[in-house]
């Protein structure tokens, strides 16, 4: 029946009660910047007891106990025997009865010289009886006087002293002993009380503890709805983000090559307007150097150029400047060359019809919608979730209520005011029982004390009544007194010392071997791992604890184990291993990762719906690779505008025409050619100048190289499939294992709080110790104390019979002394040691002191 308790008492501790749903969010749900959640602390009640013994003063005495038990017994624990012995039942002593007895044999040899002392002292004191009747043994009543009488009697009195002060503190540490096992009784009644005071604790804050447990599952539960109501800005602002890498920059890519379209079709339009403007001055420039150069051959063509005979220098001048007319002929540049750009500017402007700026704007808008999206999406899961959360809080609210909870602990507190009740009840029956002990105790004290104060008095009557000029058979009535004291405590000492030799015996065979065999294993923790030997209780068990309670031997629960993490407070789930039978982290992991884990399994975050390009977007792009604008022969146009207007500086020409005329004569040719050469200088001012200026102003520097082109085409590409990428579905993953992680933190906290927090054991180690403050330290140090000081007495009691019963010779009165016929003329080195016939004293008369 107990054990059928002890295991819904076990269950109990694990759950408690009804465990109702909790729909407010817990005081402490806030979560860290690292995701970490913070349950709380588990609320812990307070253990009063401390299971502590400190003895005081007498602490030195049960030190110097344990010290002669280990001169008699310094064998090691026999950890094997013992096991054995348990095992066959104790049938194994007599097959290994010599290793029991040479463990035992410092108490044997003690046990047998105690019994031999109980034995013999009664009849070594009735043979002393008979013996002084007859006159022998000291009982003959004549003291031969000699020398060194004082000195013996000196050295008696001492050494009787001196022992009966050792007597005297044997006897006080029997006392002390005795009073210190009576006076311990009250602190060990507190010590009792508070040990179930604390499982009263442990009773009533189990359930609450493990409420608190179950509360803090809406933690989880309201930080997991917390961020499946954010799954927009979570889970889509996090695809948003990670996506927006690869997407951005082709958005922008599309928009800089919107803005790259209107700046192309600038440079053509300036471009083409250009040519013709530059086309028509040149027509110009050709027609006025053509009547220039008409000019100069009309004036070349007169008679003077041809007169060699009249004018040799002018006819010498006008075929050199006739060659050199000749040689740089004056005419336009290549401009006229230039290939026109209107069928580009129409295929741009016809691009340029679609507004591409206002398409990628769009696109943007589309993508930014993407948490948006992502939530659309999750609506249906969220529902789910949400529904699929308060199922789970309901069936672990209906998985507690399987064990009868309420009952077990209702029934466990029952069952500790029951057992206090009736230790309490038992209190009077121990006071009495104590009261008993105490006066036995104290009579076998007084036994000693009795001798003591025969002793001391006779010591005091014969030091104060002595008087050394008092012969043997003169002493005074007090001197007598104190030999007669000596002899009455001889008498006691027959009388007391074998009971007390006796009592010592079976206490100390009792006490020293509680003293090795239980408490001295149980402090070095070898007791244990005899406990803890494998098939010791049953042949079947391996470990006795998890095959009686659990039906499985071979789970690793020892009792120290057991003990060892109660002292550490730990929680009784991880002490008793509890998880045999109610595997939380199972149950947990199956109701709450699993189900939230398949929650995710058909999530499919479709991306389809974004819209960063829309097709007129991408033809356009495609239109304008088409334009043929990259296929402009640019280099070309540069190559034609770096050239010049004219093929001849016709300012350098004109200066050199004059410089040539003004060799000649004066005369119409010279009037005619310096005219010529005016007019080239306002040809190159008017005319070429200008164009030379509208040459370096137009420059078609804003031109799409092919390779701007062609990164275009592959923008446009990423723009088409980068929703359909594989991203999206790793972030979803992420996001479930963050939602799963909030769940497996309550698993891994309510695991933690259960191994750690919840039910702390701490009382049962303190029962276990309590158990061992008052066997060992209170029972058995008091217990070995006192036959200790009670053996130390006994002991001492032979040289006090001895010491008494010569000491009495010179305390008490003589019936007849030694007397000398002539004792001052007879020196007493001169009479033979064996002449004593003739000095035997006749009958001598009483003394006749004034004092008689």
């Amino acid at each position: 029946m107990w054990k059928t308790g002890l295991l819904v008492l076990f269950w109990g501790l694990l759950s408690s009660g009804e465990l109702q749903q909790q729909t407010t969010e817990p005081e402490h749900q806030n979560r860290s910047p690292s995701g970490k959640l913070d349950f709380g602390n588990v609320p812990q009640g307070v253990y009063e007891t401390v299971p502590y013994y400190e003895p005081g003063m007498i602490g030195i005495l049960f030190h110097m106990v344990h010290a002669f038990l280990h001169v008699v017994q310094p064998n090691p624990f026999p950890e094997d025997l013992v096991v054995e012995v348990a095992k066959d039942k104790f049938g194994a002593i007599q097959s290994e009865y010599q290793k029991a007895i040479y463990y035992e044999i410092g108490f044997v040899v003690c046990a047998v010289l105690g019994l031999l002392f109980a034995v013999l002292m009664p009849a070594v004191g009735l043979f002393f009886c008979l013996c002084r009747c007859c006159n022998n043994c000291g009982g003959e009543m004549h003291q031969r006087q000699r020398k060194n009488a004082d000195c013996q009697r000196g050295l008696l009195t001492t050494l009787l002293f001196t022992t009966s002060l050792i007597i005297t503190a044997g006897v006080l540490c029997s006392y002390a002993a005795n009073q210190n096992l009576s006076s311990q009784f009250k602190s060990v009644r507190r010590l009792i009380s508070s040990n179930l005071r604390d499982l009263h604790t442990f009773s009533n804050e189990t359930p609450m503890q493990i409420d608190y447990l179950i509360v803090q599952y809406a933690t989880a539960k309201n930080k997991v709805i917390s961020d499946l109501d954010n799954v927009g800005p979570l889970l889509g602002g996090k695809i948003h983000h990670e996506l927006g890498k690869e997407v951005r920059p082709a958005l922008d890519g599309a928009l800089n090559m919107a803005g790259a379209m209107r700046e192309t079709k600038e440079a053509l339009e300036n471009a083409s307007v250009s040519l013709e403007v530059l086309q028509e001055a040149t027509g110009k420039l050709h027609f006025n150097l053509s009547l220039v150069r008409s000019g100069l051959n009309r004036s070349l063509n007169d008679p003077g150029c041809s007169d060699e005979e009249s004018d040799a220098t002018s006819a010498q001048l006008c075929r050199s400047i006739r060659s050199s007319l000749i040689k740089y002929f004056l005419s336009a540049c290549h401009v006229l060359q230039l290939p026109n750009v209107y069928n580009q500017l129409e295929s741009v402007n016809q691009v340029l019809k679609t507004d591409l700026r206002n398409i990628v704007q769009r696109g943007y808008a589309s993508f930014n919608d993407t948490p948006g999206m992502v939530n659309d999406q999750m609506r249906n899961v969220i529902d789910g979730a949400r529904s699929m959360l308060d199922t789970i809080g309901t069936n672990i609210s209906s998985f507690t209520k399987v064990f009868p909870v309420h009952s077990s602990l209702t029934n466990f507190t029952n069952f500790i005011s029951h057992t206090q009740s009736k230790i309490e009840d038992l209190y009077p029956e121990i006071d009495e029982m104590d009261f008993y002990r105490w006066v036995s105790c104290i009579g076998l004290c007084s036994m000693v004390v009795l001798i003591l104060a025969f002793n001391f008095l006779a010591i005091l009557c014969g030091n104060l009544g002595y008087d050394k000029h008092a012969s043997p058979t003169t002493r005074g009535c007090v001197s007598n007194t104190g030999g007669t004291l000596l002899m009455a405590g001889v008498g006691f000492s027959f009388l007391f010392s074998w009971i007390l030799m006796g009592v010592v015996t079976a206490m100390f065979l009792v006490g020293g071997n509680m003293e090795k065999l239980v408490c001295e294993p149980f402090h070095t923790k070898q007791l244990f791992k005899v406990l803890d030997t494998p098939h010791l209780v049953n042949p079947d068990w391996r470990n006795f604890i998890p095959g009686y309670l659990y039906n499985d031997s071979d789970l690793d629960l020892t009792v120290e184990s057991f003990y060892s993490n109660c002292k550490d407070n730990q929680g009784i789930y991880s002490a008793m291993r509890l998880d045999k039978l109610l595997n939380v982290s199972a149950f947990l992991n199956s109701s709450l990762v699993s189900k939230v884990g398949k929650m995710f399994e058909n999530v499919n975050i479709d991306l389809r719906g974004i819209v960063l390009l829309e097709p007129d977007g991408k033809q356009n792009l495609m239109d304008f690779s088409e334009t043929g604008v990259a296929e402009i022969n640019y280099a070309a146009y540069l190559e034609e505008v770096n050239k010049g207007v004219t093929q001849v500086d016709l300012l350098s020409y004109a200066n050199e025409l004059e410089a040539q005329t003004d060799l000649m004569p004066k005369g119409p040719l010279q009037t005619s050619l310096k005219g010529q050469a005016n007019s080239l200088r306002q040809i190159h001012s008017q005319q070429v100048i200008p164009m030379e200026q509208s040459l370096m102003c137009w420059q078609p520097s804003k031109q799409p190289s092919t390779s701007s082109l062609r990164m275009q085409r592959k923008s446009s590409t990423r723009l088409i499939w980068l929703p359909n990428h594989c991203l999206h579905f790793n972030e979803t993953q992420k996001y479930k294992q963050t939602i799963v992680g909030y769940f497996r933190q309550y698993i891994e906290w309510v695991r933690s709080s259960l191994a750690m927090e919840v039910a702390a054991c701490k009382p049962f180690s303190n029962i276990v110790d309590t158990v061992e403050i008052i066997a060992c330290s209170v029972l058995v140090d008091s217990l070995n104390t006192f036959w200790f000081g009670l053996g130390c007495c006994a002991l001492f009691l032979l040289p006090s019979i001895i010491l008494s019963v010569k000491l009495a010779k010179f305390y008490r009165r003589m019936d007849t002394e030694d007397v000398y016929d002539d004792i001052e003329t007879i020196p007493m080195k001169t009479i033979p040691a064996y002449d004593t016939l003739t000095r035997f004293p006749r009958a001598s008369a009483p003394p006749r002191h004034i004092d008689w």
